[in-house]
C-alpha cells in the first residue's frame, strides 16, 4: 500500500503535510534547532531546509518555501531570539538589514564593508554563508541561523549517547589511538551522525573521565600515559648557543634603510646531503658579495676562522654589523665580534625574509653551485672568481652600477 493508499485521500495525506509543517515551526518558536525539530517531526534537516528556504532542482526549476514570510518572522522577531546576548565583533540584525539594502542597491562588498566599518572580507563571508536555494540574501534568515549557531552550552554527543561512550572504551583497551577510533566510526556507521566522533572530541572525553574514577585506566591506555593535556608554555626557552645572542630587533634603523654601508648578512649554502657548504656574506647597501672557503667542514670553529680571514682585509667603517640566522655554524659569535669589532645580529626563527639580501644572492649562486652538489671541490680561488663575476653584474636597484663599482666607491670615499 503507497502513501496515499495508507491516508485514503489526496487532501488526508495534504493535511497530514501541513499539519507536520505547522508542527515544525512551534518547534523552532519553542527555541529547537533546525535539527531537533525537523527530528521531533520525523523528516530529515535538508528536507526540513528546503521547507524553510526552497530549493533549486537540477531541471533549473525553482521551489518555493512551504512557510510565508510572515510565519517565518513570528520565529525570527521572536522574544527567545531577540534575548540572546553576543560579543560586538558579530554583525547585529540591523547591520544585516542594511547588507541586505545596500548589496540590492548594487554596492560591492568593499563598498558595504567601507559604509558599515566593517572589513569587506567580513561582509563577504556574510553574505555567501546566508544565500538561499535561489541565490538571495534575507536578514532575517541570516541573522536566525547565526543565533542557532551561537546557542551556548551545547551538550557533548558523548554525553547523550552512552553507548557511544562504551565502544570507543572498548577500542581504547585495544590501544587504538583517538585518531584512530575516529575515522573507524566514520567508516562503521557512514549515515549516523550520533556515533561519529572527532578525535578532537573523544581527546576531550578522555580528560573529562581523567578526573574521575576511570583515571587510573585511561592512564594504562593512552600511549603517553597523560589523562591531562601537557602544558606548552611556563618554561623559558633554552638559550641557543651559550654566548648571549642579540636579536635582529636591536639592529641599528640605519641597517634597515641600507642609508650607512658596512651592514652584512650571511648564511651558508649546502651541498649534497648537507655535509658540504660554501659560506656567503652580503653587503647590504652595495649588494657586495664575498664567499668563504669551508673544504673540509662547516663547524662554527671552522666558520667563524673563514669569516675573520675574508673580513679583516676590509677597513673598519665597512665593518659595521653582521646578521645571521641562528644556525649552529655561528656559535662563535663572540670571537668574531671580538676580532673584527662588528656587532653579530641574530635573525628570529624560521624567519629568511629578515635576510632578504642575503637569501636573493644565494639564489643567484646555485646558478654556479647547483643543489645537491659537493662544494667541497671548488677552490678558494675558484670562489673568488665567482664573487668577482657574481660582483660585477649590473643592478637595477644600484642604478644599473654593479656592486663592485658601488664597493670600491665607499672605500675610495673614506681615504
Amino acid at each position: 500500500m503507497g502513501v496515499r493508499g495508507f491516508f485514503g485521500s489526496r487532501e488526508a495525506l495534504a493535511s497530514f503535510c501541513l499539519a507536520r509543517r505547522l508542527k515544525y515551526l512551534e518547534y523552532l518558536k519553542e527555541g529547537c534547532s533546525n535539527s531537533e525539530a525537523a527530528r521531533l517531526v520525523g523528516v530529515r534537516r535538508d528536507t526540513a531546509n528546503v521547507w524553510r528556504n526552497g530549493k533549486r532542482r537540477s531541471s533549473g526549476r525553482n521551489e518555493a518555501p512551504s512557510f510565508a514570510p510572515e510565519q517565518l518572522r513570528i520565529f525570527y522577531n521572536s522574544k527567545h531570539m531577540e534575548s540572546r546576548q553576543y560579543d560586538e565583533k558579530f554583525f547585529t540584525l540591523d547591520e544585516r538589514i542594511e547588507i541586505y539594502a545596500l548589496n540590492s542597491q548594487g554596492y560591492s562588498r568593499r563598498q558595504i564593508g567601507l559604509k558599515l566599518g566593517r572589513h569587506h572580507s567580513g561582509i563577504s563571508r556574510e553574505i555567501n554563508k546566508n544565500l538561499d536555494s535561489n541565490g538571495n540574501y534575507s536578514p532575517h534568515k541570516a541573522h536566525c541561523s547565526f543565533l542557532l549557531r551561537l546557542h551556548r552550552p551545547k551538550n557533548a554527543k558523548i554525553s547523550k549517547n552512552p553507548g557511544l561512550w562504551i565502544y570507543i572504551l572498548e577500542l581504547l583497551e585495544l590501544r587504538w589511538s583517538p585518531m584512530q577510533i575516529s575515522n573507524h566510526l566514520k567508516s562503521e556507521y557512514p549515515g549516523n551522525p550520533e556515533m561519529q566522533l572527532s578525535h578532537e572530541s573523544i581527546y576531550r572525553a578522555i580528560y573529562v573521565q581523567g578526573k574521575s574514577q576511570l583515571k587510573e585506566r585511561l592512564k594504562k591506555l593512552m600511549r603517553q600515559h597523560r589523562t591531562c593535556r601537557k602544558p606548552r608554555s611556563g618554561k623559558p626557552a633554552k638559550p641557543r648557543f651559550r654566548e648571549p645572542m642579540v636579536n635582529i630587533s636591536q639592529r641599528p634603523a640605519e641597517a634597515s634603510d641600507r642609508a650607512v654601508p658596512g651592514h652584512w648578512e650571511g648564511d651558508l649554502i649546502m651541498g649534497k646531503n648537507n655535509k658540504t657548504a660554501i659560506g656567503t656574506l652580503v653587503e647590504r647597501s652595495t649588494r657586495f658579495c664575498i664567499l668563504l672557503h669551508l673544504p673540509k667542514d662547516h663547524t662554527a670553529d671552522s666558520v667563524q676562522k673563514e669569516i675573520i680571514r675574508k673580513m679583516k682585509k676590509l677597513p673598519g667603517h665597512l665593518l659595521r654589523s653582521l646578521t645571521w640566522d641562528q644556525g649552529s655554524e655561528l656559535a662563535l659569535h663572540s670571537k668574531i665580534s671580538k676580532e673584527l669589532d662588528m656587532q653579530v645580529f641574530f635573525c628570529d626563527p624560521h624567519s629568511p625574509w629578515q635576510r632578504g639580501t642575503n637569501e636573493n644572492t644565494n639564489g643567484l649562486l646555485r646558478q654556479y653551485f647547483p643543489k645537491g652538489t659537493d662544494l667541497s671541490v671548488h677552490s678558494d680561488e675558484e670562489l673568488d672568481r665567482v664573487a668577482a663575476e657574481l660582483n660585477g653584474r649590473p643592478r637595477m636597484t644600484l642604478g644599473w652600477k654593479n656592486p663592485a663599482q658601488k664597493f670600491l666607491e665607499l672605500q675610495d670615499s673614506f681615504i
